[in-house]
């Protein structure tokens, strides 16, 4: 058996996320059927490096699968692509050592959240950014407030409090902003995030920017451990997973 790393695009608008549900369509739905046929019908099961929910993308997701086709590295995207839906796509395929897991052997990923700060809101980019709904953030006092979140911390506050995950020790490597015409872009890049993470830092720092919350009371919020203390948790279509890091 050989096992094929991917790195995939989708644009997560029509799906229920990335994981298979017993109801809805899911991007790892997608893929397997896909797989499936180019197997002549014999189950392919897909490892990612993580879920993404509902409505959130993705331009640097990674899977990995195991096949005893002989495909080319350079074909695997050709034949996926062509039986894949159009918001869906394979942006390259390389075999890697039957010890590579596409989630247990990251080391790091980067985000991407993206706000419209336009006054009118785009119809065509409401599925792929987060309406300002008129406000203008202070962008310094934004930065203001990440520079507390670098570090490894304990990030109770912000995580979702349906997580059934118990240790919420992260580290957070970076955090930065970048005006792009009437959008606003934060990366954040870490060695991993708990449910919702993104979302609630991106929120939080959102009512910073708009002055809902001081920078200096996001160290109070991180010490709270309290979910109830951080901002309220960011729309979705406003969240990329831009890149996942691996060792040489």
């Amino acid at each position: 058996m050989r096992r094929i790393k991917m790195i995939i695009s989708y644009d997560g608008s029509g799906f229920e996320g990335y994981q298979i549900q017993p109801k809805g369509r899911t991007v790892q739905q997608e893929l397997e059927a896909a797989l499936a046929v180019i197997h002549k019908g014999t189950a392919v099961r897909v490892s990612a490096s993580g879920r993404t929910d509902a409505g959130v993308h993705a331009s640097g997701q990674v899977i990995h699968f195991d096949t005893s086709l002989g495909i080319p590295d350079g074909r695997w995207a050709m034949a996926l692509n062509t039986r894949l839906p159009a918001d869906i796509r394979v942006l390259h395929a390389e075999e890697v050592s039957g010890s590579f897991h596409a989630r247990f052997s990251a080391e790091g990923k980067t985000y991407r959240y993206i706000w419209e700060l336009a006054d009118v809101p785009s119809p065509f980019r409401r599925h792929f950014a987060s309406p300002s709904r008129g406000q203008a953030p202070d962008i310094g006092k934004m930065e203001a407030g990440a520079a507390h979140l670098i570090g490894t911390h304990d990030f109770t506050s912000f995580c979702s409090a349906k997580t059934d995950v118990e240790d919420k020790v992260r580290t957070v490597e970076a955090i930065r902003f970048e005006q792009r015409g009437d959008e606003l872009h934060m990366m954040i890049t870490g060695s991993g995030f708990l449910y919702n993470m993104v979302r609630i830092i991106a929120g939080t720092l959102w009512a910073v920017g708009t002055g809902l919350l001081d920078p200096d009371a996001v160290p109070e919020i991180l010490a709270a451990r309290d979910r109830a203390k951080a901002g309220k948790t960011a729309p979705p279509q406003g969240l990329y997973l831009e890149k996942v890091r691996y060792g040489d």
